[in-house]
């Protein structure tokens, strides 16, 4: 039979007295003494022994069930018991030592993880932002007020509901990061991005969906964008008509002098030459507005980039432009749009380059290449102009430096770029050397 650990010690204590209750039987019965010595005498080293086995055990068993009581303490999360210390240098003080810095330590861990859960749901509560959480079996696990706002449906009716019930079945599916586009919900309109992540909760893995309203974010920006143009519009306009008026005031002046003076018909004649230059600038400025406002889609198809380059460089003849060889690879775009973007850079590092040549650098050239990064393909325009002095304003609409400039150049081509989903940008030259690199990224 097996003995368990109590009755393992009680034997022990007793098999290690045993060896000296024999001896003293012995020395007790093998001498002459009275019988009723011998039984008086017997008892009590009888009881002494089971006495002393039974403290023995005890003493081993009863401080294992302390620390046992103590530690299912801490298992049921009461943290409030505390054993009594006894010295540190004793083997049993130092093990309720260890136990009362544990129940310590998981206190401070529960009173720690019940303010972060307190913060995380007043967070919840108070942001304007839809949370919802889905399970392995695409069930509503938690949607917090606003959610509950978007659906127009308390928690109750909605939680351990299916996403494709609820109409959130599209948010489990496709591109984590995205615009919603054409969802509409019952608690609100407007235009929809939706974030999805991964987390698990007791070993399973669940989704957690975060819908934000942008209607408002890109009212804002829209807003911004307007000021910033009628800013533009303004003083472009200004720029052209205070010339014209005052110009057309002083020929006012003149017409209405008796007698008009000698040189009155050349004074007019420079004048109204002008008024027509003037005139013929703010129309180049409302053309060049209404072709980047009107950028139609891009019409894409198949499109070998290395033939695309070769011929736009081949097109500036101010300056030779030196194409790189790349990979031999073909990307769908439309390549009048792609075409027209990298024109627009090439005049542009072409004009920083004869712009050093006549500062006394005859070695300034443009180079053009492209290679494959990840998933884009990444043209380069290098040029050993001045570089840029400042990247502020660099695709601010009709801003330029260039006393012919139209300020819609590097406008256009960022458009084309991000109408493919790709990104246009501008920096100086990272080697450290003069000059400027324009990377057009198109994705593959």
């Amino acid at each position: 039979m097996r003995l368990s650990h109590s009755q393992r010690v009680l034997l022990y204590a007793a098999l290690a007295g045993l060896p000296a209750v024999i001896v003293a039987m012995l020395l007790l019965w093998l001498q002459p003494h009275s019988e009723h010595m011998r039984i008086t005498v017997s008892l009590v080293i009888l009881g002494a022994w089971i006495g002393f086995s039974a403290a023995a055990s005890a003493l081993v068993i009863r401080p294992l069930q302390t620390a046992a009581n103590l530690l299912s303490a801490l298992r049921e999360g009461d943290f409030s018991i505390r054993a009594h210390e006894a010295c540190r240098s004793d083997a049993l003080g130092e093990l309720y030592h260890e136990i009362n810095q544990l129940s310590e330590l998981f206190n401070a861990q529960r009173l720690s993880a019940l303010e972060a859960t307190a913060l995380v749901e007043t967070v919840m509560q108070a942001i304007d932002v839809a949370v919802f959480a889905f399970d392995e079996t695409g069930l509503l696990r938690l949607a917090n007020p606003a959610a509950q706002r978007l659906l127009d449906s308390p928690a109750e009716q909605l939680l351990g509901c299916p996403a494709a019930e609820i109409g959130l079945a599209e948010c489990l599916e496709g591109e984590p990061v995205r615009v919603l586009a054409g969802t509409h919900f019952p608690g609100g309109s407007g235009r929809w991005g939706m974030r999805r992540t991964q987390f698990r909760e007791q070993g399973r893995p669940h989704a957690l969906v975060v819908i934000a309203d942008l209607s408002q974010a890109l009212r804002a920006e829209e807003t911004k964008a307007w000021q910033r143009l009628v800013r533009v519009l303004g003083h472009e306009l200004n720029n052209s008509l205070a010339p014209i008026k005052s110009i057309a005031g002083s020929l006012g002046d003149l017409l209405r002098r008796n007698p008009r003076p000698p040189d009155t018909d050349d004074d007019v004649r420079g004048g109204l030459e002008v008024i027509a230059s003037r005139a013929e600038s703010l129309s180049r400025f409302m053309q060049a507005y209404s072709k980047l406002a009107r950028l139609p889609a891009p019409t894409r198809k198949p499109t070998r980039i290395g033939p695309l380059l070769r011929r736009v460089a081949s097109l500036e003849q101010r300056l030779s432009v030196s194409v790189i060889p790349g990979p031999d690879i073909e990307v769908s775009c439309d390549s009048t749009q792609v075409e027209q973007a990298l024109i627009n850079l090439v005049r542009n590092a072409v004009e920083a380059s004869l712009e050093q040549r006549t500062a006394g650098h005859p070695e300034a050239a443009v180079r053009v290449g492209w290679s494959v990064s990840g998933r884009y393909l990444e043209v380069r325009v290098e040029d050993d102009g001045p570089g840029l002095a400042n990247t502020a304003n660099l695709f601010v609409p009709f801003f330029t430096t260039k006393p012919e400039g139209s300020g819609i150049g590097l406008v256009l081509s960022r458009q084309v770029a991000e109408n493919h989903d790709g990104a246009l940008s501008l920096s100086n030259r990272p080697d450290g050397t003069r000059g400027c690199l324009a990377q057009f990224c198109l994705p593959l």
